[in-house]
């Protein structure tokens, strides 16, 4: 969704190598140094978009670096938190949090509520500016329908679960579950000798596959044991680091 946002948006693409921060540093310079191509006008805007947690590698953005590069160069800062809010932090404030990054150095944070809140649709936080701009000019704001009243409380539920305004410290602990979870499954997939992607309190664990003819067999062998896995190839991955996903929620 982020590749075809960025496409569709008519800007020039560069991209950094994958949480190198370093390379990042290198590729805003240049476009600052070179400014547009035939013309060299200064860009009006750069945006850097990452996300929290790596949706294919289960490993969570270094934020901290990244919001000091941008705030080197003047660059935006775009955080798609679809995997980290509610699994991230002491709290589940998402990658934030965990990073211990302020908020207000993320200029637009974008997530979900199909995940952690068990919902449907999403939300998108930034400036009262660019907030009235998307609900104006925003194909999804403006044509789409609205989430039904059911899903908004499901959410609205969750939220305070989370926060622990329900009275209660079940969000606490369901954030602890979580965590301890994901990082006895993921040593338990080490010590059976599988080459196993990903940072320890990531709920995203991807196994490598490698051989893409690999992909339905492993599939149909783990639902013959009662396992419904997600297996993901070619073009999601290059076609020769196919991989299956598991991924854990609250």
């Amino acid at each position: 969704s982020i590749v075809n946002g960025a496409r569709t948006s008519g800007s020039a693409i560069r991209c950094f190598r994958h949480n190198d921060t370093q390379h990042l540093d290198e590729i805003l310079k240049e476009a600052i140094v070179l400014g547009q191509p035939r013309t060299r006008r200064p860009w009006k805007k750069i945006m850097i978009i990452v996300e929290g947690i790596y949706s294919m590698e289960g490993e969570y953005c270094d934020l901290r670096n990244v919001v000091k590069v941008c705030k080197k160069y003047g660059a935006y800062v775009y955080l798609d938190e679809a995997h980290s809010i509610g699994a991230m932090g002491s709290t589940g404030r998402g990658c934030c949090e965990y990073t211990g990054v302020d908020p207000k150095d993320i200029d637009i944070m974008m997530g979900t509520f199909t995940k952690s809140f068990g919902g449907m649709g999403g939300y998108i936080a930034g400036s009262k500016d660019v907030i009235d701009y998307l609900r104006t000019k925003c194909a999804a704001s403006s044509y789409h329908n609205s989430l039904s009243p059911v899903v908004c409380q499901q959410v609205i539920s969750s939220f305070e679960v989370i926060m622990g305004r329900d009275g209660t410290d079940i969000g606490k602990q369901k954030i602890a579950a979580l965590r301890d979870n994901s990082n006895y499954f993921r040593m338990r997939l080490n010590d059976m000798g599988l080459h196993v992607l990903g940072h320890y309190d990531s709920p995203i664990m991807p196994i490598m596959l490698y051989n893409p003819t690999k992909i339905a067999a492993f599939s149909r062998e783990c639902l013959k044991r009662g396992l419904a896995v997600v297996v993901v190839g070619f073009p999601a991955v290059p076609i020769l680091v196919s991989r299956a996903r598991f991924a854990f929620r609250r």
